[in-house]
């Protein structure tokens, strides 16, 4: 079994069902999906649970592919407001729900190895040789940022996909690393909160090759998973350019991808299944 973490909101449903959709289709071993949501609609009215009737659609369309499949939603509001409400970081470049990565150690019965994923990739290729890599020494494996490596620090991690050792990040106290990055959060405005706050908790991690975050180039033949983050743009002026695997459209004209065209082919038919049965648009 596979075990994902994604987090997010009731919105994250168009990347959930395109992301889990890519990986079902081509990983072979059965997945176990933990999606980790909340409610801080104080904060933001957009900011509410995913649904469990959007959960419920996303278990039917991984299970169509292999009965043992499974996605299972987690509400961490009480927990999230325990640790991080109204702290330093809590309206940062990305919103809270970047947070929720860092509270993985206190929720209860996560596997001892999990792996996370920003709702905004794609599988290319079978994850399974990737969720296998060894890291009984490490507290986690991670591939470094593009920029960050550059200007940063030359280790510096992107943490949209970190390959997570529970049982070593639970069981050694002389890391603790979520503790030392939940308490980053609450103390330190920091510019990339969850990032930094992982970064400067390490203690001890693997650096994998870019195949498994790739962050610029979509059509790479490797890529294991494709991670449709923001680039900076220098032509024909300097600017950012952030579009997602659902905006398919975007990504054919902008970022020239076609790599997904099956897997995104389908999300669009169960987006619309979807749709039909609750009787309403979502996230427009």
């Amino acid at each position: 079994m596979i075990n994902i973490l994604l987090c997010g909101n009731k919105k994250v449903f168009d990347g959930a069902l395109s992301e889990l959709i890519s990986i079902t289709n081509k990983t072979k071993e059965a997945i176990c999906c933990y999606i980790f949501t909340m409610d801080v609609s104080r904060i933001n009215p957009n900011y509410t649970c995913i649904e469990e009737r959007q959960v419920d659609f996303l278990n039917e369309v991984v299970q169509e592919k292999n009965k043992d499949n499974k996605v299972i939603r987690v509400d961490v509001t009480d927990l999230y407001e325990e640790e991080f409400g109204k702290c330093k970081n809590e309206n940062a470049y990305c919103t809270p729900y970047t947070l929720l990565r860092l509270l993985t150690d206190k929720v209860p019965n996560i596997p001892d190895k999990i792996l996370y994923l920003d709702i905004d990739m794609m599988a290319n290729k079978d994850i399974s040789k990737l969720y296998n890599t060894d890291i009984s020494e490490y507290e986690y494996a991670a591939v470094k940022e593009k920029y960050g490596s550059k200007i940063i620090r030359r280790d510096y991690i992107n943490a949209g996909m970190l390959l997570l050792n529970m049982k070593k990040i639970r069981e050694t106290k002389e890391t603790k690393l979520l503790e030392k990055a939940r308490n980053l959060i609450r103390n330190k405005k920091m510019i990339f909160a969850d990032q930094d706050a992982v970064y400067h908790s390490t203690t001890k991690k693997l650096l994998l090759p870019r195949k498994y975050n790739e962050q610029s180039k979509f059509n790479r033949k490797d890529t294991v998973i494709c991670h449709f983050c923001k680039r900076l743009m220098f032509l024909p002026y300097p600017h950012t350019e952030n579009y997602k695997q659902w905006q398919i459209e975007e990504i054919h004209k902008e970022l020239k991808c076609y790599s997904f065209d099956e897997d995104l082919e389908e999300y669009t038919k169960m987006k619309e299944k979807y749709e039909k049965r609750v009787g309403e648009k979502i996230n427009e």
